[in-house]
């Protein structure tokens, strides 16, 4: 275990005016507060903090960071408070102990509610200061190294949870040697023979490519100096999850891969980047397609190179990554490394409150996803946006103007509209790529230019949440589509209490509603006018809260034969139609329309029978699950007598443009001979009806009866082919249900 000097050393070898008696007092607290706690391998517990803070010093964090990280689990699994940490260390280390606390006495459903939980408030933490990030990849890649000696049960969950978020977002901060070793490590657990197959593949190359990669190395070398280029050449492999996943990706052997081995050439300037990429394109030949100038258009995490693949010596094919000094330490080093090169003098990386980052594309990167937070998004969907942002590679498109916008490989133009702006996303009606008219699903690739061509009349689709990609752009979509949807519940919660309240006899305004609200435990008056809409609050109930003396008088139900129960559900339905101030009284004001059941209300119609347009119709609300359409002669009517304010006045609204088929059920009684189920279903297709489904419900020797899922334009339309198909010589009778 490392010593306290030893530590000190370490941090005071890069920033000599580092707080020694900080880093003193944050080692000896935390060695006594873990006090005789072991971790699972024996070890005494605080040799984990230590690590994690020698992990962050390869990194050259400020004291405070390294502080921080000694006491990160302090305050949950000891005795210590956060107030003590703000009293001994003071408000900046306490608040980055606190971000890297995990949620507790919490009663999650699930793990992985937990976890969403956890990762939520994690980005929070991160927004208002970095470095809480760092400090937990650290504390994630030492847990990840001492793996072997977690519970078999757990490992998978660990290793899984690493390769899916921690990984992908040490690469997303641009640490990329800490990237590779959290996913070689949790490779190793998920993956284990695979692993060790390419691991003992790469050992067998390693002596056997030794000789070529110094000859390489040495070509490249010398053929800069010769044109004056002071260059370091380095041969790297490839890790064994890298090799694993382009295996994967492409389908090939390992035999068939051809860039196992690369090659980074370090030079000191950008010119000198294009002028090494010169001398190597007219020395050997390029492979085509292999050409990537990530200087001009960095990645999202700041990274810069130049990529390209040449034939080089012995016929080899060569990858290589030219970049800078500096370059090369953003690529492996990533946000932590951005201070060094602010204005060209080294500064701590948090500058105690963060911001040393904020100009960096990675930190920016954050800050969108911490507005998912901010949005309202539920914890499973921010780990769902989350996971979809981070696993990705890129393309680079371009708007009209000359703005570049990074993009996840296989992005479309919805996905653009939405990177631009929001508000671009939810009025996009259409879009040009290159100049040509494309539609708004077309998948996106580099260089391509963008024009979105926008209609503040449009909305978003729902449908549109499961073609974009991105998260960003996935939250917009549907938190407009929560909207709209509130916005219908609304209007239709205002018609049900106004209708209540008329028929109680009493006057409606929302001031008088605003009144209530606390009675009612909901925030505003669109809250309650929502909550009536979908059936989570009754009428009944609001109703009370604005007048608590109002005493209903509920009529007393009389017998009907089942003949007059229909028209009994007729005139209740016709006398629950209110009207608007100033309406005729031929009009159907307020009435609901109904358009087949494809809008964003949860709008349905009754699984015996149906309705089609030219019945006569009413909605029941029930509640969570939206309103269900009856034709006005269905029995089941009958079922809702004493709920009178479930009962809603609804209207067909065809649109003549866009017709459709709605869902009705007849049953026919057919003679039982061969033949005779293809005569009904001949008779049904000839007339443009669609069957949706069949079922034998009585068989006798002569007789067979069936019912029938039709989806028919209208109410013609279906008693046209009831017609006929009493007509056929085979068919006995046709009944429709509900009819």
């Amino acid at each position: 275990m490392m010593r306290q000097y030893e530590l000190v050393e370490r941090v005071t070898s890069y920033d000599p005016d580092a707080d020694e008696a900080l880093l003193n007092r944050a080692y000896v607290y935390a060695m006594k507060a873990h006090g005789t706690q072991k971790r699972a391998s024996g070890d005494p517990y605080f040799s984990h903090p230590l690590e994690v803070a020698a992990i962050l010093t390869e990194l050259k964090l400020d004291d405070a960071t390294i502080a921080a990280a000694l006491l990160h689990d302090t305050i949950e699994d000891t005795e210590t408070t956060r107030a003590e940490i703000d009293r001994l260390f003071g408000e900046e280390i306490g608040e980055l102990v606190d971000g890297l606390t995990k949620i507790k006495k919490l009663d999650l459903v699930s793990k992985a509610l937990e976890q969403a939980e956890n990762l939520r408030k994690f980005m929070l933490a991160i927004s208002r200061d970095v470095r809480v990030l760092l400090v937990k990849l650290a504390d994630r890649l030492h847990n990840m190294r001492t793996l072997d000696h977690v519970p078999e049960a757990k490992r998978n969950r660990v290793a899984e949870e690493t390769m899916d978020i921690y990984a992908p977002l040490a690469g997303r901060m641009g640490i990329q040697w800490m990237r590779d070793e959290l996913e070689e490590l949790a490779f190793r657990q998920l993956n284990r023979q695979a692993y060790e197959m390419i691991a003992s593949r790469l050992a067998m190359m390693r002596d056997a490519n030794s000789e070529a990669i110094a000859e390489i190395e040495q070509a490249l070398t010398t053929k800069l100096a010769d044109r004056g280029i002071d260059a370091v050449v380095i041969g790297r492999e490839k890790r064994p999850y890298s090799i694993w996943r382009k295996m994967e990706r492409k389908s090939v052997s390992f035999e068939q891969l051809s860039d196992i081995i690369g090659f980074r050439v370090i030079v000191g300037s950008i010119e000198d980047c294009y002028r090494t990429l010169g001398i190597v394109h007219t020395t050997w030949p390029t492979v085509p397609g292999r050409y990537k100038d990530y200087i001009s258009t960095p990645k999202q995490n700041d990274y810069r190179s130049i990529h390209t693949t040449v034939i080089g010596p012995r016929h080899r094919r060569v990858e290589l990554q030219i970049r800078t000094r500096e370059m090369n330490d953003i690529a492996e080093y990533g946000i932590a490394a951005h201070a060094l090169y602010k204005d060209g003098v080294p500064a701590k990386p948090g500058n105690g409150d963060g911001r040393s980052a904020i100009e960096s594309g990675a930190y920016r990167w954050l800050r969108r996803l911490v507005e998912m937070v901010s949005e309202g998004n539920t914890p499973e969907e921010f780990l769902e946006h989350t996971k979809l942002e981070l696993f990705q590679d890129q393309v680079f498109c371009f708007t009209p103007k000359g703005r570049l916008i990074a993009l996840p490989r296989g992005a479309n133009a919805i996905d653009f509209a939405y990177a631009v702006h929001t508000d671009i996303g939810n009025t996009a009606i259409g879009c040009k790529i290159n100049g040509r008219m494309s539609p708004l699903i077309s998948e996106l690739h580099n260089g391509d230019e963008v024009e979105i061509i926008n209609s503040n009349a449009q909305s978003p689709s729902p449908a549109w949440e499961a073609i974009a990609v991105t998260g960003k752009a996935r939250s917009a979509i549907r938190r407009a589509t929560r909207d709209a949807s509130r916005k219908q519940y609304s209007a239709l919660g205002r018609q049900i209490l106004m209708r209540a309240v008329d028929r109680a006899g009493k006057a409606y305004s929302d001031e008088r509603l605003a009144a209530v609200l606390p009675r009612l435990a909901q925030h505003n008056v669109e809250d309650v006018l929502a909550a009536v809409g979908r059936g989570e609050l009754s009428s009944r109930d609001v109703l009370k809260a604005l007048y608590p003396d109002y005493q209903e008088e509920r009529p007393k139900r009389a017998a009907h034969s089942r003949k007059e129960e229909g028209w009994f559900g007729l005139r209740r339905a016709m006398s629950l139609k209110f009207r608007s101030p100033g309406a005729d009284n031929g009009e159907r004001a307020g009435a609901i329309p109904i358009r087949g059941i494809k809008g964003d209300l949860p709008v349905r119609f009754a699984a015996n029978g149906g309705a089609v347009p030219g019945d006569r119709i009413v909605g029941i609300m029930t509640p969570g699950e939206g309103i269900t359409i009856y034709p006005i002669q269905s029995p089941e009517l009958k079922t809702f007598d004493d709920y009178p304010e479930r009962w809603l006045d609804v209207r067909w609204d065809i649109d003549e443009e866009s017709p459709e088929r709605f869902p009705t059920q007849i049953v026919v009684r057919a003679i039982n001979e061969p033949g005779t189920l293809a005569q009904v279903a001949q008779v049904i297709a000839e007339n443009d009806a669609n069957i949706d489904n069949v079922k034998m419900t009585t068989r006798t020797a002569d007789f067979h009866e069936m019912t029938i899922d039709l989806e028919v334009w209208d109410l013609k339309h279906l008693n046209t082919i009831i017609s006929l198909l009493k007509g056929n010589k085979s068919v006995n009778s046709v009944q429709r249900v509900n009819g």
